[in-house]
């Protein structure tokens, strides 16, 4: 190495899913985490999956990592540990993500490369370097799992409602213990960070995600749609929001208003909306031009945990936005200036209302979100923030 080239510390990253496409929040997070954080570190990429990974998909994070390790779990090992963990203490979560192969070969792999830190992204494969202690080590909770599981229990029915309410009861004993294994910890919100039942909780750095310049980006596209909403199709407090938009919204709108249901792996359930009101696309390459496209963004969320990408996205993309305070709560944008609350049937279509006959409103709130999106949630400006917290 030359004098003039600077040297950078080691990083091992260690994730449960790879980080690309980015079609779901742990993946934008961990995606543009890495991508600024590999101009102070090199990075070692870590990651479990359950999905084949394509030399293409490879490719997006070669550029920002100088090795990438990545471990498909085996089902078989993973409904084993599923039906052993029931007389354990830990989350299922935790099981579907740990393999003892695996671990293994992770430690050896850490061993041979001797990190200068490690960065550990949700409780979910914390299990593989909790023991590592020759360097610190910095756990993502992103969010209060056991409280996003809460909710579902609270919106479910048995027997899955026994199910999440057990798998809550877990994660929140995991969320306490595991917390003294890394020398620090981030997560997404004020608000989950309330949820950590440890002692040392406030402690916790508040570390929230950003926004990418690309949504910030000006636009006069023809706008198709009138109310949109996007996410991870699959993800339940996604499919509980479109049952809702499509079973108690849209029943109560003019037959001409269209919407539009964008995002990944739709449910069944999300599927069978479709129709000449409602649009329901499934993977679209740049979810931007849905953005761009539509007039207002709806997300009316009950459920879940930690910080809607989608939501920051709308409002970057001067989208006026109506949601829940559930949803807010973890943003913190200015209700009636830079975002619109309703929590019944009734509220959505009054703010609806409001948006499409006051044009002055709408403009007013577009312009002030974005303004608050571009000066809150830079990812530049956040991730120098995680490399002092990893550094220490």
């Amino acid at each position: 190495m030359s004098s003039s080239t600077k040297y950078k510390p080691k990083l091992a990253i260690i994730l449960s899913r790879f980080p690309y496409p980015l079609e779901k929040g742990d993946k934008l997070r961990a995606y543009h985490q890495i991508k600024d954080l590999s101009t102070e570190f090199e990075i070692h990429l870590f990651c479990t999956t359950d999905t084949g990974i394509s030399e293409k998909q490879r490719e997006k994070l070669r550029d920002y990592c100088s090795a990438i390790h990545v471990f498909k779990l085996n089902k078989v090992r993973q409904a084993l540990r599923l039906l052993i963990t029931m007389f354990t203490y830990k989350p299922f979560q935790v099981a579907y993500f740990t393999q003892t192969p695996i671990k293994k070969k992770i430690q050896k792999k850490m061993e041979e490369l001797s990190p200068d830190y490690i960065f550990c992204q949700m409780l979910r494969v914390s299990e593989y370097v909790k023991d590592i202690h020759s360097c610190p080590k910095t756990l993502d909770f992103m969010d209060a799992l056991s409280k996003g599981m809460e909710r579902r229990a609270q919106k479910s029915y048995y027997p899955i409602k026994w199910i999440f309410a057990e798998e809550a009861r877990r994660l929140q004993k995991y969320e306490s213990k595991i917390f003294d294994y890394f020398e620090h910890q981030i997560i997404i919100s004020k608000q989950d960070q309330t949820y950590i039942t440890h002692p040392d909780a406030s402690k916790i750095h508040v570390l929230s995600n950003g926004i990418s310049d690309d949504f910030l980006k000006s636009s006069n596209s023809e706008k198709k749609y009138d109310l949109l909403f996007t996410g991870n199709m699959s993800y339940a407090p996604n499919v509980l929001a479109c049952a809702y938009i499509h079973e108690q919204i849209k029943p109560l709108l003019d037959k001409k208003i269209k919407i539009a249901l964008v995002g990944a792996n739709p449910h069944r359930s999300v599927k069978s909306y479709h129709s000449e009101q409602v649009l329901v696309t499934g993977w679209v390459e740049n979810i931007r031009t849905y953005y761009l496209a539509s007039k207002v963004f709806l997300a009316p969320m009950f459920s879940g945990s930690g910080m809607q990408n989608k939501i920051l996205e709308a409002m970057a993309s001067g989208l006026p936005c109506i949601t829940t305070n559930l949803v807010n709560n973890a943003i913190g944008a200015k209700v009636g200036e830079e975002i619109l609350i309703a929590e019944t049937p009734e509220d959505f279509i009054k703010q609806i209302q409001s948006l499409m006959d006051d044009d002055d409103l709408y403009t007013s709130i577009s312009e002030k979100a974005k303004k608050f999106v571009t000066e809150k949630y830079n990812w530049k400006e956040l991730n120098q923030k995680l490399s002092t917290i990893i550094r220490g």
